[in-house]
């Protein structure tokens, strides 16, 4: 028993220092790539640079102030130049998904065997809903109300208590869940889904559907019948992802949190419904899906064998999700499967939320590699590094050039070009009503957001090289938010 516990010990110490290299590798990728695309940005705008000045400008005085009105558009070899680089952008961004669409035709769960039963002929399939709480007492009965008005009733709602030492519990029965409490759980949500899940699907069928939901969540009442009626009329789609919106509140703050997520869910519109992340807050999955990742665990997929989710990981949503694409499962989000997400009420615990999601992604990208099921996550992570440099680069260039000359430079191009920007900007957060649409227009106040997540990006990329212990974060809530 001895000898077993020291190899045992050996085996994490390796682990550990193994998941140590492989987070200092993903943060050295993606450093160095956005810098030699910058670097190669850089050698073409030299090779284009001209002067401004040439003709001479116009100067004229509007308030006060004196302006230089410069009318010369940028070269047409550049605007040609600048386009094949965009449509060579939108080509890759095409490829990288038809890769990922490989994985489909040719599944790796087709290596697994059977986990479950077939389902009898003509039977329904049966509908089982968890819901992982820790201490949701306050928010639990509007999460339970709201599964009450779904127009397809779930055949068991079961509330998974993990470590709870408030009324969750009670709540549960009064309302008429079951309950399975966890035992010995270290592994936070992901470890408490596994041995609910552990538990649950022996008893299910192969075409059986899994609702999981968080306990703070209220799903729009046509949530469960959307996503079914999408999953039983295609048998080869094997998850369904909620379109998640922001609750109300929290001021200015609140209203940035919401633009981003009302563009995500036009993002999945326009794909179609192709999910990017299977998002925790709620989403089915087919019983024999999460039986078939439970199987590949330690082999095809990152893990401890017969788990579900992977403990241990800062995301568990996103893991999932890189999982069953690297399985060649199919998912979708439809438009009717909507639910509320928590919004962040303070700039600290936005801080504390935006770490956690990115050092998740990042880490889970290291554990999984580069694969054609990966390779699109990488490219996002990429695309972030290349903004931090561009637009920090960009924005220090104008204040060098605002301090450096005694008048104002007025380029009609670059008005008419920003002009075009805010109006997508705010036409993007339209269905967010006017408040949305105002905080978009002027630009800068999404600009100075943009800043704050990008400073998130890299505080997460300094944690990972000097081995700072990532936080989790709770935000106390005192009830669920509304469904749409």
């Amino acid at each position: 028993m001895r000898m077993a516990t020291v190899h045992s010990r050996r085996r994490g110490l390796l682990q550990s220092g193994q998941g140590r290299i492989v987070a200092r590798v993903v943060v050295l990728v993606v450093i160095v790539v956005p810098l030699a695309v910058a670097s190669l940005t850089a050698v073409v705008a030299k090779y284009f640079d001209g002067d401004p000045f040439n003709p001479e400008p116009l100067v004229f005085t509007a308030f006060g102030w004196q302006v230089a009105s410069i009318p010369d558009a940028p070269r047409v070899d550049m605007l040609v130049l600048s386009a094949l680089g965009l449509t060579i952008v939108a080509l890759g961004a095409v490829a990288l998904e038809g890769l990922a669409s490989l994985r489909i035709l040719y599944p790796k769960r087709n290596e697994l065997p059977w986990a479950l039963p077939w389902s009898p002929e003509g039977e329904p399939p049966t509908v089982v809903v968890l819901l992982p709480a820790h201490n949701e007492a306050a928010t639990l009965p509007e999460t339970l109300a709201a599964l009450g008005r779904q127009t397809y009733q779930p055949d068991r709602v079961i509330v998974v208590a993990d470590n709870c030492t408030d009324a969750t519990v009670e709540i549960a029965h009064e309302n008429g869940a079951d309950v399975i409490t966890t035992v010995g759980n270290t592994g936070r949500k992901a470890g408490a889904l596994n041995q609910a899940l552990a538990e649950i699907l022996p008893t299910l069928r192969r075409w059986d559907f899994v609702l999981i939901a968080d306990a703070d969540t209220a799903l729009s009442p046509q949530f469960l019948a959307a996503g079914i009626e999408v999953m039983v009329a295609d048998p080869g789609i094997d998850a369904v992802g909620g379109l998640f919106y922001g609750e109300g509140g929290a001021g200015l703050l609140g209203q940035f949190q919401r633009n981003e997520y009302e563009r995500y869910q036009l993002q999945i519109r326009q794909r179609r419904g192709r999910v990017f992340v299977l998002t925790g807050t709620a989403s089915i999955f087919r019983a024999e899906t999460l039986a078939d990742v439970a199987q590949a665990r330690g082999t095809l997929l990152p893990g401890t064998p017969g788990d579900v989710y992977q403990t241990g990981v800062l995301t568990e949503d996103n893991e999932l999700t890189l999982a069953l694409k690297t399985l060649g499962c199919r998912m979708t989000s439809p438009r009717d499967c909507s639910v509320a997400t928590e919004i962040m009420p303070s700039w600290r615990a936005l801080w504390t939320q935006r770490k956690r999601w990115q050092r998740g992604a990042l880490e889970n990208l290291g554990s999984y590699g580069f694969t054609t099921a990966t390779l699109r996550y990488w490219g996002q992570q990429f695309g972030l590094g290349y903004g931090v440099i561009a637009l920090t680069s960009a924005y220090l260039l104008l204040i060098i050039s605002a301090l450096a000359v005694d008048q104002w430079q007025w380029f009609p191009f670059w008005v008419i070009i920003t002009v075009i920007y805010g109006f997508e900007r705010t036409i993007t957060v339209a269905k967010g009503g006017w408040r949305a649409m105002a905080v978009a227009a002027p630009l800068l106040l999404e600009i100075a957001y943009a800043f704050y997540l990008q400073a998130v990006f890299v505080s997460v990329l300094k944690d990972i090289v000097v081995q700072r212990t990532a936080r989790w974060g709770h935000v106390e809530r005192s009830g669920a938010a509304d469904a749409a």
